[in-house]
């Protein structure tokens, strides 16, 4: 009797121990999250479509709560760091990681 009580806790277990660990899955946004940085992501790409010195189709921009980064090619220093700065005055952008390469042409 008491082999059986104990692979029927067994059972249960086996069966029912993953769902626990697909359930309290922390690492994913939530769509507020999600649509946040979206916006956040769009307002920069539009900051920089406005600016006459940054080109604004020669750099990625992505966004992960509220950290923006820039990724892409640019003419000059002057133009990395005036996307820094457009970056980093878009309203709820926490922090800006520039990885932007100078190339000449």
């Amino acid at each position: 009797m008491m082999i059986k009580f104990a692979g029927a806790l067994f059972l249960l277990g086996a069966l029912f121990g993953p769902l626990q660990a697909i359930a309290k899955d922390t690492t994913t946004d939530t769509a507020g999250q999600y649509v946040d940085d979206a916006t956040i992501t769009t307002k920069v790409k539009a900051a920089f479509a406005e600016d006459k010195l940054v080109k604004g189709r020669d750099i990625s921009v992505r966004t992960d709560h509220g950290v923006v980064d820039l990724t892409g090619a640019v003419n000059s220093k002057a133009e990395s760091d005036r996307a820094t700065n457009l970056a980093t005055k878009v309203k709820a952008v926490s922090a800006v990681h520039n990885n932007l390469t100078v190339t000449t042409r």
